[in-house]
């Protein structure tokens, strides 16, 4: 005989309303938090590739490199006194070259929520292997707490952590009369988030994020302050040449004019050019931003009326409108039959947490995804959801 609880659960389950398959899927099912969905309207056959087969050094090369870096910093709003430049690895690289030039001059505060942000922290404790390394962490979903940090010190965090969905709600604990350099990592916020310059002495961002655009190739956007640090402190170890950006003890400006240190893809860079035009036509950094708490917004009203569906951010303050990461009612197993479901179907691609983060779900609401995507997506979770709860 079934205890009473057991009984009323079964009759209970028994008694719901199963979601119908929807009849079509997502026009565009890219929901990936890296590389991202192209922009809406995209046609690689429509690119510009008059520097395609031509030096990176030639005129017409130096003159389309130094093009995106003035786009950038426009659509940005970055201050004129701040250096932009372009460099190799994509954010993973355009970080590690900014540790590996500039930590070491004093006690750094490592801060992170998530993977990428823990994964900066091992490469200064165990790799660089700095004195005065200080972790100040936070669980997934919580923003650690920053009241740790010492202005002191240099400072490393991300802005928007992409594998816990949690961002920045603001900077202002960040100091302004600080001594110490601050270390942005952007990659997922730069173009989705109203970043406070004044606060970043280096940050760092990739292409494929945001835009939508293409590998291997990263920003490094630095202040007066962390082109002095450049200048003033030389690193105790040896620098590869990807990394060096100083010359008989000066920054070499023309990395932040068009001469990158290697060779990139003039491909990749026509097609950031591009994705800088797009995000010019739809109103710039206001726009971008607009369009991507509008696709959270929907994820948010669904939440609210969705009783299985969790957001892994536990403050509304602090939930990332990029990576959108929630925790489901389901077991880990159960959530990995779910997300195959789902790209079986064709209706949503590359959704599954990271692989560090708690199980569950991670939506990419950036720009270019479009609103009703997001929406034409809701209806398959709530049948996904059904048929591996029920099975």
């Amino acid at each position: 005989m079934l205890h009473r609880p057991v009984a009323l659960a079964r009759a209970s389950f028994a008694a719901r309303t199963f979601a119908t398959k929807p009849s079509a899927p997502p026009s565009c099912p890219n929901f990936s938090s890296g590389p991202c969905a192209k922009r809406p309207g995209y046609d690689l056959a429509k690119l510009d590739v008059s520097t395609l087969g031509r030096s990176h050094r030639s005129k017409v090369g130096k003159a389309k490199l130094k093009q995106v870096i003035v786009d950038t910093k426009r659509i940005l709003g970055i201050p004129d006194d701040y250096l932009v430049g372009i460099v190799p690895a994509s954010d993973t690289g355009a970080f590690e070259m900014a540790m590996w030039s500039m930590l070491g001059e004093r006690p750094v505060d490592m801060c992170f929520w998530e993977s990428f942000g823990k994964g900066w922290f091992g490469d200064a404790a165990n790799h660089l292997k700095l004195d005065g390394v200080t972790e100040v962490s936070g669980a997934y979903g919580e923003l650690p707490d920053f009241s740790k940090t010492n202005p002191d010190h240099d400072i490393c965090f991300t802005w928007n952590g992409t594998t816990a969905g949690v961002k920045l709600a603001n900077a202002d604990w960040i100091s302004d009369n600080r001594t110490g350099l601050t270390f942005n990592d952007a990659t997922s916020a730069a173009f989705a988030m109203d970043i406070d310059w004044k606060k970043a002495d280096v940050t760092t961002y990739s292409w494929q994020k945001v835009l939508g655009g293409e590998g291997a190739h990263g920003m490094l956007i630095l202040s007066p302050r962390a082109v002095e640090r450049l200048e003033s402190y030389t690193p105790p170890r040896p620098l590869p040449k990807i990394f060096r950006m100083v010359k008989k003890g000066k920054i070499d400006g023309g990395i932040f004019e068009g001469s990158t240190i290697n060779t990139p893809s003039m491909l990749c860079v026509s097609d950031y050019a591009d994705a800088l035009e797009w995000a010019d036509s739809i109103g710039g950094l206001e726009g971008l931003i607009a369009k991507s708490e509008s696709n959270l917004k929907v994820l948010e009203d669904f939440v609210d009326a969705t009783p299985w569906i969790h957001f892994l951010a536990q403050d509304k303050t602090s939930r990332s409108n990029t990576s959108v990461c929630f925790t489901l009612d389901l077991e880990p197993d159960q959530v990995k039959k779910m997300t195959a479901l789902l790209e079986a179907e064709g209706a949503a691609y590359d959704i599954g947490a990271y692989r560090d983060a708690p199980a569950g779900l991670r939506i990419w609401c950036g720009a270019t995804v479009e609103k009703h995507d997001v929406q034409a997506l809701l209806p398959w979770l709530e049948w996904a959801y059904d048929e591996v709860k029920s099975a």
